[in-house]
C-alpha cells in the first residue's frame, strides 16, 4: 500500500512539476464534463497484515475479493485534471484456509482459529466478509480531454458498515485425507468483528484500466476478540461510463 501510494504522489509531483514549464492551459475551452471513471469495478487478492504467524500459515494464496463502485466526480474548474470523487459500492472478501476452523459462534471471549492438523478437516473453508461503502477519491488525470487514453491516479478513503460475515466449510475429510461428509456447513456472527471499517485507498494505470490497493485502518476483530488484523487488497481496477 505505501509502494503504491509512493507511486501516485511521485507522478503527480512530476506532472505538476512539468507543468510549471509550459504555457498555462485555457481548460474553459475544454469540455469535460463527461469525464471521470462512474462505474469501478475491482477484483482483488487479499491478504492480512498483523495476524499471527499460525494464522497466515494457514492462509491460501487464493484468497480474493471483488468491489463495485457507482462514482460520482467533480473536475476542479481552475484545473480539471484534478478532481473528487465519491460514491457508494459493496466490497466483498473471501479468505480460505487449509486445515483451520474459525469459529464465530463460539462462547469465548476471543474468536478461536483451530487447527486442524491432526484431525478431522475440512476440504474448503472459507471466512467471507461484506461491507456497503462510501468512497472518496482525490484524482489526478494527465490529460482530461482524452481521459480514455490517460494516465490516472487516486487517493482516498472508504468508510463502510459491515452488512454481512460468514464461515463455509465444505466436505469434511478425515485426517488421512478420506471423504467422511459432503455436506456443507454455514455460519454466521458479527460479536467478534469491527462492524465500521475505514480504509485507505490508492490507484495508478492508464485509461479504463489500473492496479489499486486498499488497506484497512481499524482493525477486522474487536480488541479482545484476537490479534490486530488488518485486511489490505491488491489487485485491478476496471473503471468507466
Amino acid at each position: 500500500m505505501k509502494k503504491i501510494a509512493f507511486i501516485i504522489i511521485a507522478l503527480i509531483s512530476f506532472s505538476a512539476a512539468s507543468a510549471q514549464l509550459k504555457q498555462k492551459k485555457d481548460w474553459s475551452k475544454v469540455n469535460i464534463e463527461q469525464a471521470g471513471d462512474h462505474l469501478m469495478l475491482q477484483l482483488s487478492s487479499d491478504h492480512w497484515s498483523g495476524a499471527t504467524d499460525s494464522i497466515n500459515s494457514k492462509i491460501k494464496a487464493l484468497s480474493r475479493g471483488f468491489n463495485v463502485y457507482i462514482m460520482i466526480n467533480k473536475p476542479f474548474k481552475t484545473d480539471p485534471r484534478w478532481s473528487v470523487a465519491f460514491g457508494l459500492g459493496v466490497s466483498t472478501s473471501g479468505m480460505y484456509f487449509k486445515k483451520t476452523k474459525i469459529d464465530v459462534n463460539a462462547t469465548s471471549a476471543s474468536m478461536p482459529f483451530t487447527n486442524l492438523d491432526s484431525s478431522n478437516y475440512y476440504k474448503k473453508f472459507k471466512l467471507a466478509t461484506s461491507y456497503l461503502e462510501v468512497p472518496i477519491e482525490l484524482r489526478y488525470t494527465f490529460d482530461p480531454t482524452d481521459e480514455a487514453k490517460s494516465w490516472k491516479a487516486a487517493i482516498g478513503i472508504k468508510i463502510g458498515t459491515m452488512l454481512n460475515v460468514h464461515t463455509k466449510a465444505k466436505t469434511l475429510l478425515s485426517k488421512t485425507g478420506g471423504t467422511l461428509s459432503n455436506s456443507t456447513e454455514k455460519e454466521a456472527n458479527k460479536q467478534y468483528f469491527n462492524t465500521t471499517r475505514l480504509m485507505g485507498t490508492a490507484r495508478v494505470g492508464i485509461g479504463h484500466w489500473s492496479l489499486f490497493g486498499n488497506y484497512s485502518i481499524t482493525t477486522l476483530l474487536k480488541d479482545a476478540a484476537g490479534p490486530s488484523i488488518r485486511p489490505f487488497q491488491i489487485g485491478i481496477t476496471l473503471s468507466g461510463l
